[in-house]
């Protein structure tokens, strides 16, 4: 009777391994998730079935990694083109967040700068004119103040030219 059961238990494992098998084949052909809660839920058998046959759960994870077979539909899709994908989302999502940042900080600077101006409290918007106009004036002034002093100096010469002039016609009278 032993023997009765035994042939039984191996006659509904290879039934269990051959529906595994064909779940495996027909999730690769159809494009269906290659997961193992999905191949033991297609083979009507518990997961725990296909981890005490390590033979079938590596067959399961090279099917999951090998590309489908080709359809006509578009290319094919791997699991390492999945995580490409996905490394190259994460990737472009940083550098937007990146440049949100620097968006936002710019928009700050700017509103800030147009609130301190409306507000009054800042400098009036024409600061730079009114400095290159002060830098002239104050150059003007120098250049004015010089020409006193050289008009100043050429009239004490000639006031002493003229009272040496004075002096010789008095002294000659």
């Amino acid at each position: 009777m032993t023997t009765a059961m035994n042939d039984g238990r191996q006659a509904d494992t290879e039934r269990r391994r051959t529906r595994v098998t064909s779940a495996i084949t027909t999730a690769r052909r159809e494009g269906s998730p290659l997961t193992t809660s999905a191949i033991a839920r297609a083979a009507r058998v518990d997961r725990t079935f296909l981890y005490r046959h390590r033979d079938l759960l590596d067959a399961l994870h090279t099917a999951a990694h090998e590309p489908a077979t080709p359809s006509r539909t578009g290319p094919t899709v791997t699991s390492a083109s999945l995580q490409a994908d996905l490394a190259n989302a994460g990737a472009r999502s940083a550098r937007l967040a990146a440049r949100v940042q620097q968006l936002e900080a710019r928009l700050s600077k700017a509103l800030g700068d147009e609130i301190w101006q409306f507000s009054g409290l800042g400098p009036p918007a024409d600061v730079a004119e009114l400095n290159s106009r002060i830098t002239r004036l104050e150059q003007s002034n120098v250049e004015l103040t010089r020409a006193l002093e050289e008009r100043q100096a050429e009239l004490e010469a000639a006031r002493a030219a003229n009272r040496d002039l004075t002096r010789a016609l008095n002294q000659k009278s």
